[in-house]
């Protein structure tokens, strides 16, 4: 069966959102590790991992869900790196810690956007088992790794916007 013309073009403007948005993917992804390399942090791969959590279709949408996870990362980084410092990865601790980092996080008003990646960061510092560095080194090392997927994402964002889809006539 031969397609014509008109089912041809419908069929390129339907595939050329998702090809725009894989290569905006693609290429903040790569940039994100590339700078968390060139940088020379340990876990670079955290860097494009954030990166691929704050791409969004619009410059607004990425800011809230950056301040979010940035707020999140930094008071999970913290509340780990104290907690590790003082009595290392034990199982009460961390519940301990889950619990009082949803309190700051509402104490803070923020959302459970923040609450579930200061989650994830303060699960990351306090139970991965590290033995060369101190737990204020991991701690920093995850914060940066994170800060510059977030600020390689809003760039993209601010420089490469995503087009809104338009209702075709």
């Amino acid at each position: 069966m031969t397609k014509k013309p008109g089912q041809l073009r419908d069929g390129v403007r339907r595939i050329q959102p998702v090809f725009v948005h894989s290569a905006r993917t693609a290429v903040v992804a790569v940039a994100s590790y590339l700078t968390a390399r060139l940088l020379r942090l340990p876990e670079a791969y955290w860097a494009p991992i954030t990166t691929l959590v704050i791409t969004q279709s619009s410059l607004g949408a990425a800011l809230t869900v950056s301040w979010q996870r940035f707020v999140g990362t930094v008071l999970g980084a913290a509340v780990g790196a104290i907690v590790a410092s003082h009595f290392g990865p034990q199982a009460l601790a961390f519940g301990a810690c889950v619990f009082i980092l949803g309190l700051l996080c509402a104490l803070a008003h923020l959302d459970r956007t923040a609450y579930r990646f200061g989650g994830v960061t303060l699960a990351i510092v306090l139970l991965v088992p590290r033995t060369a560095a101190p737990a204020w080194h991991i701690a920093f090392h995850r914060f940066a790794e994170v800060s510059i997927g977030i600020g390689v994402a809003l760039v993209l964002a601010w420089l490469w916007p995503e087009r809104e889809a338009t209702p075709s006539g």
